[in-house]
């Protein structure tokens, strides 16, 4: 795909503003589309007031960020879309919402022209299907805030035409990013790996293990991890969270691994959604005292074996379903949600042999299939292997 090539972006909501700034940045001309006037007026606002500041950081040079917004063109209407080679959608994630707005866009663009979603739970294929030219369509999942984070994960439809998903891949390194492809399955690779990193961290507390406060601290303090799970879960919102882990759930059959937690419920009934309501997990409320962590690191030391366990225990079975290859699972987890390592090669600097233990040990206790062992995992434990090879 040539620079010369025009992007459009459907849904000027912060994901969107945020992948119009990256294909403007690319030099390509950007037309962002929202039917509601004033959101594209944010959206622009908003573009104008990040592109200063990078320019009052030494980031930017004033006559690139002046190039950059002038890329961008506005409209309220889909048809503005007509001169369009790719156009990404990035509206809300409801399927019927996001099919009305293909079926659009595939009566005013050329033949040739590229389709995408950035869905992060939503079927691409099942998407497809609603299409009259589904082979030139595919899912193009950027994460949040895009423009920061390298991640875009490439996920192929069924009917996604060969070859489509490659070539998307190199124009996503052209514009800077790192593409990880991935099988079109429930959660893809970030949304499903990440799991166990909020369930398993809910379970703990649930079971009276250790409280909130020393839960993350032992995941940021000895983990590495930038935010603990509760921390994160509140600034992604316990609404949002609880909804993608129960997706997930009902799309892999109600399958124990992926079971959503009835406390982080009780929170979303609450209204404790996190930090935009100022309670969650966490009290976010002006001047409230934060709890202190017991800092036990032998206490800390067991609450981070046990998640991370069951994070590498969901990496290694995407790879053992083919949802990626390991290389890209540990891409994504490191570019797509910041993890200090990747999960893989966690696992072969910790001991296959001894994850596998932890696993076994797990569901002899509690008796669930929420504990069980990866094929590949145990497989490459046997044959003393790593993931890589």
């Amino acid at each position: 795909m040539e620079q010369s090539t025009t992007v459009g972006v459907i849904g000027a909501g912060t994901m969107g503003q945020g992948i119009a700034q990256i294909a403007a940045s690319a030099g390509h001309g950007v037309i962002l589309v929202d039917r509601d006037e004033a959101a594209v007026e944010r959206a622009m606002s908003n573009l104008d007031r990040i592109l200063k500041r990078l320019v009052e950081k030494g980031r930017l040079d004033p006559g690139d960020s002046e190039a950059i917004l002038s890329r961008i063109q506005t409209s309220s209407e889909v048809s503005a879309c007509a001169p369009c080679g790719l156009v990404i959608e990035a509206i809300v994630e409801k399927e019927a919402v996001k099919q009305a707005v293909f079926s659009s866009l595939e009566s005013v663009v050329g033949d040739a022209a590229i389709l995408a979603t950035n869905t992060s739970s939503l079927s691409v294929t099942r998407l497809a299907a609603g299409l009259k030219h589904p082979s030139r369509f595919l899912g193009l999942h950027f994460f949040n805030p895009a423009p920061l984070l390298p991640l875009v994960e490439v996920v192929p439809a069924l009917q996604t035409r060969a070859g489509l998903a490659d070539e998307m891949s190199v124009l996503m390194r052209n514009w800077g990013k790192q593409p990880a492809m991935a099988k079109d399955t429930p959660g893809f690779i970030v949304n499903r790996v990440a799991r166990p990193f909020y369930g398993e961290a809910i379970r703990i507390h649930e079971e009276g293990i250790a409280d909130i406060a020393t839960i993350d601290w032992a995941m940021t303090e000895l983990g590495g991890f930038r935010m603990g799970p509760f921390q994160l879960m509140d600034l992604i919102g316990n609404d949002i969270n609880y909804a993608v882990t129960e997706s997930v759930w009902k799309a892999f059959h109600h399958d124990p691994r992926y079971t959503p937690s009835f406390s982080q419920k009780r929170n979303v009934d609450a209204g404790w959604l996190g930090r935009k309501t100022g309670r969650g997990w966490h009290d976010h409320a002006d001047g409230a005292t934060a709890p202190v962590p017991r800092k036990d690191k032998d206490l800390g030391q067991d609450i981070l074996w046990r998640i991370l366990v069951m994070l590498i225990n969901e990496a290694a079975d995407a790879v053992f379903w083919g949802v990626a290859n390991a290389e890209d699972v540990d891409r994504a987890m490191k570019g797509g949600v910041n993890y200090p390592k990747g999960l893989l090669e966690w696992a072969e600097e910790v001991g296959l042999d001894r994850c596998v233990r932890a696993l076994d040990d797990l569901k002899a206790e509690y008796g669930e299939e929420r504990y069980r062992c990866s094929p590949l995992l145990r497989r490459c434990a046997e044959q003393q292997r790593g993931f890589f090879s």
